[in-house]
Protein backbone atom coordinates (compact mmCIF):
# COMPACT_ATOMS: atom_id res chain seq x y z
CA UNK A 1 0.00 0.00 0.00
CA UNK A 2 2.82 2.37 0.94
CA UNK A 3 4.49 1.66 -2.75
CA UNK A 4 0.75 2.38 -4.15
CA UNK A 5 0.80 5.34 -2.45
CA UNK A 6 4.00 7.23 -1.00
CA UNK A 7 4.21 10.67 -2.56
CA UNK A 8 8.31 10.74 -2.20
CA UNK A 9 7.89 7.26 -4.14
CA UNK A 10 5.78 8.64 -6.81
CA UNK A 11 8.66 11.50 -7.20
CA UNK A 12 11.03 8.51 -7.86
CA UNK A 13 8.80 7.21 -10.52
CA UNK A 14 8.41 10.57 -12.26
CA UNK A 15 12.49 11.19 -11.71
CA UNK A 16 12.40 7.85 -14.04
CA UNK A 17 10.29 9.10 -16.59
CA UNK A 18 12.52 12.75 -16.71
CA UNK A 19 15.05 10.40 -17.34
CA UNK A 20 13.83 8.80 -20.37
CA UNK A 21 12.59 11.89 -22.25
CA UNK A 22 16.42 13.71 -21.67
CA UNK A 23 17.29 10.30 -23.35
CA UNK A 24 14.94 10.42 -26.13
CA UNK A 25 16.00 14.28 -26.68
CA UNK A 26 19.46 13.56 -26.96
CA UNK A 27 18.91 10.89 -29.26
CA UNK A 28 16.93 13.10 -31.46
CA UNK A 29 19.82 15.57 -31.80
CA UNK A 30 21.39 12.63 -33.98
CA UNK A 31 18.37 12.64 -36.09
CA UNK A 32 17.37 14.74 -39.39
CA UNK A 33 15.37 18.06 -38.48
CA UNK A 34 13.03 19.21 -41.18
CA UNK A 35 11.63 23.27 -41.04
CA UNK A 36 9.19 24.68 -42.80
CA UNK A 37 8.71 28.54 -43.68
CA UNK A 38 6.58 30.90 -45.15
CA UNK A 39 6.96 34.60 -46.03
CA UNK A 40 5.58 37.04 -47.55
CA UNK A 41 6.67 40.42 -48.80
CA UNK A 42 4.83 43.73 -50.33
CA UNK A 43 6.85 46.73 -51.31
CA UNK A 44 3.74 49.34 -52.15
CA UNK A 45 5.06 49.87 -55.49
CA UNK A 46 8.59 50.42 -55.16
CA UNK A 47 10.36 51.13 -58.30
CA UNK A 48 14.23 50.69 -58.34
CA UNK A 49 16.71 52.73 -60.47
CA UNK A 50 18.84 50.49 -61.81
CA UNK A 51 21.26 52.07 -64.74
CA UNK A 52 18.35 54.52 -65.98
CA UNK A 53 16.13 51.63 -65.85
CA UNK A 54 13.34 51.84 -63.89
CA UNK A 55 12.64 48.14 -62.57
CA UNK A 56 9.28 47.12 -60.29
CA UNK A 57 9.66 45.31 -57.44
CA UNK A 58 6.47 43.58 -57.08
CA UNK A 59 4.70 41.48 -53.95
CA UNK A 60 6.20 38.45 -53.35
CA UNK A 61 5.48 34.67 -51.67
CA UNK A 62 7.96 32.06 -50.88
CA UNK A 63 7.72 29.09 -48.59
CA UNK A 64 10.69 27.12 -47.41
CA UNK A 65 11.55 23.58 -46.31
CA UNK A 66 15.01 22.88 -44.92
CA UNK A 67 16.08 19.36 -44.05
CA UNK A 68 19.46 19.07 -41.68
CA UNK A 69 21.44 17.22 -39.98
CA UNK A 70 24.54 17.35 -37.78
CA UNK A 71 26.71 14.65 -36.02
CA UNK A 72 29.38 14.85 -33.96
CA UNK A 73 30.68 12.38 -31.61
CA UNK A 74 29.89 14.23 -28.80
CA UNK A 75 26.17 13.80 -29.35
CA UNK A 76 26.78 10.36 -29.67
CA UNK A 77 28.76 10.00 -26.11
CA UNK A 78 25.46 12.33 -24.57
CA UNK A 79 22.85 10.05 -25.99
CA UNK A 80 24.74 7.07 -24.17
CA UNK A 81 25.57 9.04 -21.13
CA UNK A 82 21.33 10.13 -20.30
CA UNK A 83 21.20 6.04 -21.19
CA UNK A 84 23.61 5.66 -17.83
CA UNK A 85 21.20 8.54 -15.91
CA UNK A 86 18.33 6.57 -16.95
CA UNK A 87 19.32 3.72 -15.51
CA UNK A 88 20.64 5.63 -12.28
CA UNK A 89 16.83 6.77 -11.99
CA UNK A 90 15.87 3.60 -12.13
CA UNK A 91 17.96 2.16 -9.31
CA UNK A 92 17.51 5.00 -7.56
CA UNK A 93 13.68 4.28 -7.89
CA UNK A 94 14.20 0.71 -6.46
CA UNK A 95 16.43 2.23 -3.99
CA UNK A 96 13.19 4.30 -2.60
CA UNK A 97 11.14 1.56 -2.65
CA UNK A 98 13.62 -0.45 -0.59
CA UNK A 99 13.75 2.39 2.08
CA UNK A 100 10.17 3.19 2.23
CA UNK A 101 8.92 -0.51 2.44
CA UNK A 102 11.89 -0.68 4.98
CA UNK A 103 10.76 2.31 7.04
CA UNK A 104 6.32 0.74 7.22
CA UNK A 105 8.27 -2.64 8.62
CA UNK A 106 9.94 -0.81 10.88
CA UNK A 107 6.66 1.39 11.82
CA UNK A 108 4.76 -2.40 12.11
CA UNK A 109 6.78 -3.95 14.37
CA UNK A 110 7.53 -1.00 16.62
CA UNK A 111 3.65 -0.48 16.70
CA UNK A 112 3.30 -4.41 17.34
CA UNK A 113 6.25 -3.98 20.58
CA UNK A 114 4.47 -0.52 21.94
CA UNK A 115 0.99 -2.81 21.72
CA UNK A 116 2.93 -5.66 23.40
CA UNK A 117 4.13 -3.26 26.17
CA UNK A 118 1.19 -1.63 26.93
CA UNK A 119 -0.64 -4.84 27.20
CA UNK A 120 2.39 -5.88 29.65
CA UNK A 121 1.92 -2.26 31.76
CA UNK A 122 -1.99 -2.89 32.05
CA UNK A 123 -1.58 -6.34 33.06
CA UNK A 124 1.39 -5.19 35.44
CA UNK A 125 -1.20 -2.08 36.56
CA UNK A 126 -3.90 -4.57 37.42
CA UNK A 127 -1.88 -6.54 39.63
CA UNK A 128 -0.67 -3.61 41.21
CA UNK A 129 -3.81 -2.61 41.72
CA UNK A 130 -5.44 -5.47 43.66
CA UNK A 131 -2.27 -5.49 45.92
CA UNK A 132 -3.36 -2.20 46.95
CA UNK A 133 -6.68 -2.71 47.02
CA UNK A 134 -5.61 -5.82 49.50
CA UNK A 135 -2.86 -3.94 51.44
CA UNK A 136 -5.78 -0.88 51.99
CA UNK A 137 -8.26 -3.39 53.48
CA UNK A 138 -5.28 -4.78 55.80
CA UNK A 139 -5.03 -0.64 56.59
CA UNK A 140 -8.81 -0.43 57.20
CA UNK A 141 -9.18 -3.17 59.46
CA UNK A 142 -5.73 -2.18 61.91
CA UNK A 143 -3.84 -5.27 60.47
CA UNK A 144 -1.35 -3.60 58.50
CA UNK A 145 0.16 0.12 58.58
CA UNK A 146 -0.83 2.67 56.26
CA UNK A 147 2.54 3.74 54.75
CA UNK A 148 2.75 -0.31 53.26
CA UNK A 149 -0.59 0.83 51.35
CA UNK A 150 1.32 4.16 50.56
CA UNK A 151 4.33 2.58 48.75
CA UNK A 152 1.75 0.60 46.59
CA UNK A 153 0.18 3.31 45.70
CA UNK A 154 3.05 5.43 44.35
CA UNK A 155 3.49 2.50 42.47
CA UNK A 156 0.00 2.46 40.91
CA UNK A 157 0.44 6.06 40.30
CA UNK A 158 4.00 5.32 38.67
CA UNK A 159 2.42 2.13 36.47
CA UNK A 160 -0.77 4.82 34.73
CA UNK A 161 1.69 7.32 33.97
CA UNK A 162 3.89 4.32 32.45
CA UNK A 163 1.01 3.30 30.28
CA UNK A 164 0.05 7.31 29.05
CA UNK A 165 3.21 7.48 28.06
CA UNK A 166 3.25 3.95 26.03
CA UNK A 167 -0.28 5.08 24.48
CA UNK A 168 1.34 8.47 22.96
CA UNK A 169 4.10 6.51 21.40
CA UNK A 170 2.16 3.94 19.78
CA UNK A 171 0.00 7.08 18.40
CA UNK A 172 2.90 8.70 16.99
CA UNK A 173 3.89 5.07 15.31
CA UNK A 174 0.74 5.32 14.04
CA UNK A 175 0.84 8.69 12.98
CA UNK A 176 4.47 8.07 11.10
CA UNK A 177 2.32 5.17 9.25
CA UNK A 178 -0.29 7.42 8.05
CA UNK A 179 1.98 9.51 6.64
CA UNK A 180 4.03 6.83 4.88
CA UNK A 181 0.41 4.91 3.69
CA UNK A 182 -0.83 8.79 2.54
CA UNK A 183 -3.77 8.33 4.93
CA UNK A 184 -5.86 11.21 6.44
CA UNK A 185 -5.59 11.39 10.03
CA UNK A 186 -8.57 10.41 10.85
CA UNK A 187 -8.01 6.89 9.36
CA UNK A 188 -7.78 4.29 12.14
CA UNK A 189 -5.35 1.56 11.54
CA UNK A 190 -5.74 -1.80 12.77
CA UNK A 191 -2.88 -4.29 12.15
CA UNK A 192 -3.84 -7.58 11.63
CA UNK A 193 -0.54 -10.01 12.37
CA UNK A 194 0.96 -10.57 15.68
CA UNK A 195 4.24 -10.20 16.52
CA UNK A 196 5.16 -13.75 17.36
CA UNK A 197 3.73 -14.18 13.97
CA UNK A 198 6.05 -11.92 11.80
CA UNK A 199 9.03 -12.89 14.24
CA UNK A 200 10.88 -15.33 12.27
CA UNK A 201 14.21 -15.27 14.72
CA UNK A 202 15.33 -18.46 12.39
CA UNK A 203 14.73 -16.78 8.81
CA UNK A 204 16.86 -13.67 10.24
CA UNK A 205 19.80 -15.85 11.88
CA UNK A 206 20.00 -17.51 8.34
CA UNK A 207 20.91 -14.40 7.19
CA UNK A 208 24.40 -14.15 8.65
CA UNK A 209 25.51 -17.12 6.51
CA UNK A 210 24.30 -15.90 3.36
CA UNK A 211 26.59 -14.73 0.94
CA UNK A 212 27.34 -10.95 0.31
CA UNK A 213 27.13 -10.15 -3.34
CA UNK A 214 28.15 -6.32 -3.92
CA UNK A 215 26.50 -6.15 -7.40
CA UNK A 216 23.29 -6.57 -5.69
CA UNK A 217 23.73 -3.35 -3.56
CA UNK A 218 21.80 -0.30 -5.20
CA UNK A 219 24.43 2.21 -3.06
CA UNK A 220 27.40 0.01 -5.04
CA UNK A 221 24.96 -0.12 -8.44
CA UNK A 222 24.57 3.52 -8.06
CA UNK A 223 28.63 4.28 -7.70
CA UNK A 224 29.10 2.07 -10.72
CA UNK A 225 27.23 3.77 -12.45
CA UNK A 226 28.87 6.96 -11.16
CA UNK A 227 32.23 5.54 -12.24
CA UNK A 228 30.50 4.66 -16.06
CA UNK A 229 29.59 8.36 -16.09
CA UNK A 230 32.71 9.96 -15.14
CA UNK A 231 34.23 7.49 -18.25
CA UNK A 232 32.43 8.57 -20.72
CA UNK A 233 32.91 12.11 -19.76
CA UNK A 234 36.76 11.97 -20.37
CA UNK A 235 36.07 10.68 -24.06
CA UNK A 236 33.37 13.34 -24.23
CA UNK A 237 36.07 16.14 -23.43
CA UNK A 238 38.46 14.22 -26.24
CA UNK A 239 35.64 14.56 -28.94
CA UNK A 240 35.76 18.48 -28.15
CA UNK A 241 38.78 18.34 -30.58
CA UNK A 242 37.32 16.23 -33.77
CA UNK A 243 35.30 18.20 -35.90
CA UNK A 244 31.81 18.11 -36.70
CA UNK A 245 30.27 17.52 -40.07
CA UNK A 246 26.47 19.09 -40.66
CA UNK A 247 24.67 18.82 -43.51
CA UNK A 248 21.81 20.75 -45.26
CA UNK A 249 19.05 20.64 -47.87
CA UNK A 250 16.56 23.53 -48.86
CA UNK A 251 13.87 23.41 -51.21
CA UNK A 252 12.54 27.15 -51.87
CA UNK A 253 9.36 28.57 -54.17
CA UNK A 254 8.70 31.73 -54.60
CA UNK A 255 6.14 33.60 -56.26
CA UNK A 256 5.81 37.54 -57.79
CA UNK A 257 2.20 38.97 -57.90
CA UNK A 258 3.52 41.35 -60.98
CA UNK A 259 6.79 41.55 -63.46
CA UNK A 260 10.18 40.98 -61.28
CA UNK A 261 12.79 39.10 -61.31
CA UNK A 262 13.26 35.85 -59.49
CA UNK A 263 16.75 35.20 -58.28
CA UNK A 264 15.94 32.63 -55.31
CA UNK A 265 17.27 28.93 -56.41
CA UNK A 266 14.81 25.98 -55.85
CA UNK A 267 16.76 23.67 -54.29
CA UNK A 268 20.28 24.18 -51.99
CA UNK A 269 22.66 22.52 -50.30
CA UNK A 270 25.33 23.10 -47.61
CA UNK A 271 27.81 20.59 -46.32
CA UNK A 272 30.14 22.24 -43.27
CA UNK A 273 33.16 20.62 -41.51
CA UNK A 274 33.72 22.74 -38.46
CA UNK A 275 37.28 21.88 -37.17
CA UNK A 276 38.82 22.96 -34.07
CA UNK A 277 41.85 24.50 -34.19
CA UNK A 278 43.29 26.63 -31.27
CA UNK A 279 41.66 27.09 -27.88
CA UNK A 280 44.17 28.18 -25.61
CA UNK A 281 44.05 24.87 -23.67
CA UNK A 282 41.21 25.04 -22.88
CA UNK A 283 39.92 21.58 -23.94
CA UNK A 284 43.40 20.32 -22.55
CA UNK A 285 42.45 21.06 -18.91
CA UNK A 286 39.14 20.34 -19.62
CA UNK A 287 40.61 16.59 -20.40
CA UNK A 288 42.52 16.75 -17.55
CA UNK A 289 39.90 17.35 -15.22
CA UNK A 290 37.89 14.82 -16.38
CA UNK A 291 40.53 12.38 -15.94
CA UNK A 292 41.50 12.90 -12.66
CA UNK A 293 37.22 13.16 -11.58
CA UNK A 294 37.14 9.21 -13.18
CA UNK A 295 40.14 8.26 -11.14
CA UNK A 296 38.36 9.99 -7.31
CA UNK A 297 35.24 8.12 -8.52
CA UNK A 298 37.45 4.66 -8.93
CA UNK A 299 39.00 5.86 -5.00
CA UNK A 300 35.64 6.12 -4.08
CA UNK A 301 34.11 2.65 -5.87
CA UNK A 302 36.89 0.93 -4.46
CA UNK A 303 37.13 2.21 -0.66
CA UNK A 304 32.82 1.66 -1.03
CA UNK A 305 33.43 -1.89 -1.62
CA UNK A 306 35.79 -2.57 1.64
CA UNK A 307 33.00 -0.03 3.60
CA UNK A 308 30.35 -2.51 1.99
CA UNK A 309 32.02 -5.58 3.15
CA UNK A 310 32.79 -4.19 6.48
CA UNK A 311 29.20 -2.70 7.05
CA UNK A 312 28.04 -6.84 6.09
CA UNK A 313 30.84 -8.07 9.14
CA UNK A 314 29.59 -5.37 11.43
CA UNK A 315 25.23 -5.87 10.74
CA UNK A 316 26.16 -9.72 11.23
CA UNK A 317 27.99 -9.14 14.26
CA UNK A 318 24.75 -6.64 15.49
CA UNK A 319 22.30 -9.25 14.65
CA UNK A 320 24.03 -11.93 16.76
CA UNK A 321 24.45 -9.84 19.36
CA UNK A 322 20.71 -8.53 19.08
CA UNK A 323 19.52 -12.06 18.84
CA UNK A 324 21.26 -13.02 21.99
CA UNK A 325 19.92 -9.95 23.96
CA UNK A 326 16.80 -11.17 22.86
CA UNK A 327 17.14 -15.06 24.70
CA UNK A 328 18.44 -13.25 27.58
CA UNK A 329 15.71 -10.96 28.15
CA UNK A 330 13.54 -13.48 27.01
CA UNK A 331 14.15 -15.65 30.23
CA UNK A 332 14.96 -12.66 32.53
CA UNK A 333 11.25 -11.54 31.97
CA UNK A 334 10.15 -15.28 32.89
CA UNK A 335 12.01 -15.59 36.13
CA UNK A 336 11.00 -11.93 37.50
CA UNK A 337 7.72 -13.12 36.29
CA UNK A 338 7.71 -16.12 38.76
CA UNK A 339 9.65 -13.70 41.72
CA UNK A 340 7.00 -11.38 41.61
CA UNK A 341 4.07 -13.84 41.46
CA UNK A 342 6.28 -15.41 44.59
CA UNK A 343 6.69 -12.65 46.61
CA UNK A 344 3.15 -11.15 45.67
CA UNK A 345 1.39 -14.56 47.42
CA UNK A 346 3.67 -13.91 50.69
CA UNK A 347 3.24 -10.83 50.56
CA UNK A 348 -0.66 -11.64 50.68
CA UNK A 349 0.03 -14.14 53.91
CA UNK A 350 2.03 -11.45 55.54
CA UNK A 351 5.65 -13.05 54.96
CA UNK A 352 6.73 -10.18 52.80
CA UNK A 353 6.81 -6.21 53.27
CA UNK A 354 5.37 -3.42 50.64
CA UNK A 355 8.93 -2.42 49.87
CA UNK A 356 9.98 -5.78 48.51
CA UNK A 357 6.51 -5.95 46.72
CA UNK A 358 7.38 -2.69 45.03
CA UNK A 359 10.67 -3.71 44.14
CA UNK A 360 9.46 -6.61 42.57
CA UNK A 361 7.08 -5.11 40.28
CA UNK A 362 9.43 -2.29 39.45
CA UNK A 363 12.09 -5.48 38.40
CA UNK A 364 9.39 -6.90 36.53
CA UNK A 365 8.12 -3.61 34.83
CA UNK A 366 12.24 -2.80 33.56
CA UNK A 367 12.80 -6.68 32.36
CA UNK A 368 9.61 -6.45 30.70
CA UNK A 369 10.57 -3.10 28.61
CA UNK A 370 13.91 -4.19 28.21
CA UNK A 371 12.62 -7.85 26.84
CA UNK A 372 9.91 -5.70 24.32
CA UNK A 373 12.91 -3.43 23.19
CA UNK A 374 15.34 -6.42 22.90
CA UNK A 375 13.05 -7.75 20.05
CA UNK A 376 12.77 -4.23 18.35
CA UNK A 377 16.39 -4.37 18.21
CA UNK A 378 16.76 -7.58 16.87
CA UNK A 379 14.29 -6.80 14.00
CA UNK A 380 15.93 -3.63 13.47
CA UNK A 381 18.94 -5.56 12.95
CA UNK A 382 17.07 -7.91 10.59
CA UNK A 383 15.77 -5.18 8.63
CA UNK A 384 19.23 -3.61 8.00
CA UNK A 385 21.13 -6.82 6.97
CA UNK A 386 18.20 -7.50 5.04
CA UNK A 387 18.48 -4.17 2.88
CA UNK A 388 22.64 -4.20 2.78
CA UNK A 389 21.90 -7.96 1.50
CA UNK A 390 18.65 -6.45 -1.22
CA UNK A 391 16.94 -10.09 -0.50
Amino acid sequence: MAVERNRTLENASIDVKIAQANRWQAIASMLPQVNASGNYNDMFGYRMDFGGMSIALPSSASMGVTASVALSGAQVLNAAMSKITKQMSDITALQTEQTVASQVKTLYYSALVADQTLDLLRSNLKEVERLYNFSQQSVDVGASEQVSADQLMVQVASARTAIKNAETSLEMIYNSLRLQLDLEPEVDIVLTDSLEKLLDVDAGLAMMNQQFNLDNNYNYQLLKKNVELARQQVALNKWSLAPTVSLAYQYSAKHNFGDGMDMTPPNTMNVMVSVPIFSSLSNTKKIQSAKMSYQKQLNTLAETENSLQIQYRQLCYNLQNAHAKYVDQKQAVEVNKRVFDNIARKYEQGYSSALEMTNASTTLINSQSAYVQAILEFVNAQIELDNLLNN
